[in-house]
C-alpha cells in the first residue's frame, strides 16, 4: 500500500496557496509528510491488531521506502520488542536520503539513526535540511567496505543496542555484513540480487572499490543471491525472517528475538524481482525480465560459497527462478 496516494486528496487543495507564497514549499512537504505519516499510523494500529502474520508482505506499506519495505520494518520491530536502548539504526547507500527503508523510524518513531554515503555532496544537502536539526540524525560520507564497516560504526556511536541494520550497496553487501564484527543489531536488511536465482549461495567476488555501474554497464552485477544471505545469517545466529513483495530486501532477526515471527525457509520466501532495470552500453534502459537477465552478464564470475569456488553467472542460468 503506497500512503502517499491516500493522502493526494488532502494536499490537492492547499496547492495553489502554497505555491504562489514565496519560501513556503519546505513547509508545504513537511505537511505532506506530516499527512502521510498520520494516515501510516492507521494502518501501524490495524497491524498489531492483527497479530501475527502469514508473511511480510502482508505488513506492507510505503511512505519513504522505495516499496512496501515501511510497513514490514514496523511490524518486525513491534514483534521483535525493541526496547528504547535500541531504538538507532543504521543505514549506508542511503543517496539524497529521500527514499529510504530507515527515514519513517526517524520521522515517526524518533529513533537515532546513522546514515551513510559515498556522495559527499547529498551528505552535506542532507546535513543542511530541517530533517538534520530536527532529529537526533548522523550523516557520514563514506564509502563503506569490510575493511572499515566497525571502525565507522565505532567512531559514530553505533556498536552497541543496534535495533537496525540495512545494508543497501549494491555490490560487496554480502561481504560487509560477513565483516560486521563490534555490533549484534536485533534486525538486518539486507538487499539481494534475485536474478542470481533462490538455489544458489553466490555473490560477486570481493572488491574494496567495487561500483556496480562500473563493474559492467548493465546494472545487473551485483550483490549476493538469497540463499547466500540465508548461509550466512544462520552462521551469524540470525532467522530468515522473509523478503518484501517486489524481491530486492530480505529480512533477518536475531534468533533471541524472532519467537513471534513465522520463518520461511530461503525457497519459499524467495521472490524474483520483477523490476527492470538493465540498460546498455550508452546507459539506456532496456527492459530485460526474468532469465533474459542473465545474458549481459554471463560470462562474469561469482563466488559460491557452498563450493568455495569461482563460477560464472552462465552456470546459474538453469535454475534462476523466474520464467
Amino acid at each position: 500500500m503506497n500512503v502517499l496516494d491516500v493522502t493526494k486528496k488532502i494536499v490537492k487543495g492547499l496547492l495553489p496557496g502554497f505555491l504562489t507564497i514565496p519560501g513556503e514549499l519546505s513547509a508545504l512537504s513537511a505537511r505532506i509528510d506530516e499527512t502521510r505519516i498520520l494516515t501510516a499510523r492507521i494502518l501501524i494500529r490495524q497491524m498489531k491488531e492483527r497479530g501475527i502474520l502469514e508473511s511480510l508482505k502482508e505488513a506492507e506499506f510505503k511512505v519513504f521506502s522505495q516499496f512496501g519495505d515501511d510497513g514490514i520494518i514496523q511490524y518486525i520491530v513491534h514483534r521483535t520488542g525493541i526496547s528504547p536502548e535500541e531504538e538507532s539504526f543504521v543505514e549506508f547507500g542511503v543517496g539524497d536520503y529521500s527514499e529510504s527503508n530507515t527515514r519513517f523510524l526517524l520521522l515517526n518513531d524518533n529513533w537515532r539513526g546513522l546514515v551513510m554515503d559515498s556522495d559527499a555532496g547529498r551528505i552535506a544537502s542532507l546535513r543542511n535540511s530541517d530533517l538534520f536539526w530536527r532529529h537526533d540524525l548522523t550523516a557520514v560520507p563514506a564509502f563503506v567496505n569490510r575493511e572499515n564497516l566497525d571502525d565507522l560504526l565505532h567512531a559514530h556511536g553505533f556498536e552497541r543496542n543496534l535495533g537496525l541494520l540495512h545494508i543497501d550497496i549494491d555490490g560487496n553487501d554480502y561481504w560487509v555484513w560477513e565483516a560486521l564484527g563490534g555490533a549484534s543489531p536485533v534486525i538486518v536488511v539486507m538487499e539481494y540480487n534475485s536474478v542470481f536465482g533462490p538455489e544458489r549461495a553466490v555473490t560477486i567476488p570481493y572488491d574494496p572499490s567495487f561500483r556496480r555501474t562500473r563493474a559492467h554497464h548493465s546494472n545487473l552485477y551485483w550483490g549476493c543471491s538469497l540463499k547466500a544471505l540465508c548461509l550466512l545469517g544462520e552462521k551469524k545466529g540470525y532467522a530468515f525472517a522473509g523478503t518484501n513483495s517486489h524481491g530486492n530486501n530480505a529480512y533477518f532477526v536475531r534468533k533471541d528475538r524472532a519467537g513471534n515471527l513465522r520463518l520461511p525457509g530461503p525457497e519459499t520466501g524467495f521472490v524474483a524481482s520483477r523490476f527492470r532495470e538493465s540498460r546498455d552500453e550508452k546507459g539506456r534502459l532496456t527492459y530485460l525480465s526474468g532469465k533474459s537477465r542473465l545474458g549481459p552478464i554471463a560470462h562474469l564470475p561469482l563466488f559460491d560459497l557452498e563450493r568455495q569456488a569461482m563460477v560464472r553467472v552462465e552456470e546459474l542460468a538453469g535454475n534462476a527462478g523466474q520464467p
